[in-house]
C-alpha cells in the first residue's frame, strides 16, 4: 500500500469535485445567497440543520451568519437546530428521531424563513419531515445534498433550491459542503456589507 499516493489521491479527488462544482453550480450558489439575504433584509432567519457531520457544517454555517465569516459585521438571524442536545434528545425520546427538527421549525419557523438542510445522500428522514412542516409553513428551502439528492430531490418544490454535489464519497460531500457553506458566508457579506 502506497500512503504517499492515497494520500495525493484524497486531495486530487476533492480539487476535481471542487472544479465540477465551480464549473456547474455557481449560479445556483448565487440563487441561494440572495434568498438568505433576501431573507435577511425583510427580517426573516435561517435556520439550519443535518446529521452527523452534516450538523457540524450546519452549526458552522450558523456560527458563521451570527458572528462572522472574514469579516466583522454585525450579528445575522441564523439557528442551527443540530445543537442544543437537550432538546434533540428529549424530542426523539418522546416521539422519534424523525421528528427531531420539524418540532423545532414548528416552533421557530415563520412564512418567508429560510430552511438550509445538509444531508450526504439527501436521505435522512428527520430533514425529509423537516422539509415538509417548512413547506407547511411557506418557507424558502435550500437543500445541500450529494450523491443522486435522493429522497430530498423528490420534495422539492419549483421555487426551492437544491445543491446537490456530483460525487459519490462523502468525503468529497462534506468538503465540498463545506465550501458552498463558505461561498454562501461570503456572498450574504459583501452583498450586505460590501467589501
Amino acid at each position: 500500500m502506497n500512503l504517499t499516493k492515497r494520500i495525493q489521491n484524497h486531495f486530487s479527488e476533492s480539487i476535481q469535485t471542487q472544479i465540477m462544482i465551480a464549473d456547474t453550480m455557481a449560479e445556483q450558489i448565487i440563487n441561494s445567497g440572495q434568498i438568505i439575504v433576501d431573507a435577511i433584509l425583510n427580517s426573516k432567519k435561517v435556520l439550519i440543520c443535518g446529521n452527523g457531520g452534516a450538523a457540524a457544517n450546519a452549526q458552522h454555517f450558523s456560527a458563521q451568519l451570527l458572528n462572522r465569516f472574514e469579516m466583522e459585521r454585525p450579528s445575522l438571524p441564523a439557528i442551527a437546530l443540530s445543537s442544543n442536545a437537550v432538546t434533540i434528545t428529549s424530542i426523539a425520546a418522546d416521539t422519534t428521531f424523525d421528528c427531531v427538527f420539524s418540532k423545532q421549525i414548528n416552533a421557530l419557523g415563520h412564512e418567508h424563513d429560510v430552511l438550509v438542510t445538509l444531508s450526504f445522500d439527501g436521505n435522512d428522514q428527520s430533514l425529509i419531515e423537516a422539509i415538509k412542516t417548512a413547506q407547511e409553513k411557506n418557507m424558502q428551502i435550500i437543500s445541500i445534498t450529494g450523491k443522486d439528492g435522493g429522497k430530498i430531490r423528490t420534495l422539492l418544490s419549483r421555487q426551492d433550491i437544491e445543491l446537490c454535489v456530483p460525487s459519490d464519497s462523502t468525503a468529497r460531500i462534506q468538503e465540498s459542503h463545506t465550501t458552498i457553506i463558505h461561498c454562501l458566508s461570503d456572498m450574504v457579506d459583501m452583498c450586505l456589507f460590501g467589501a
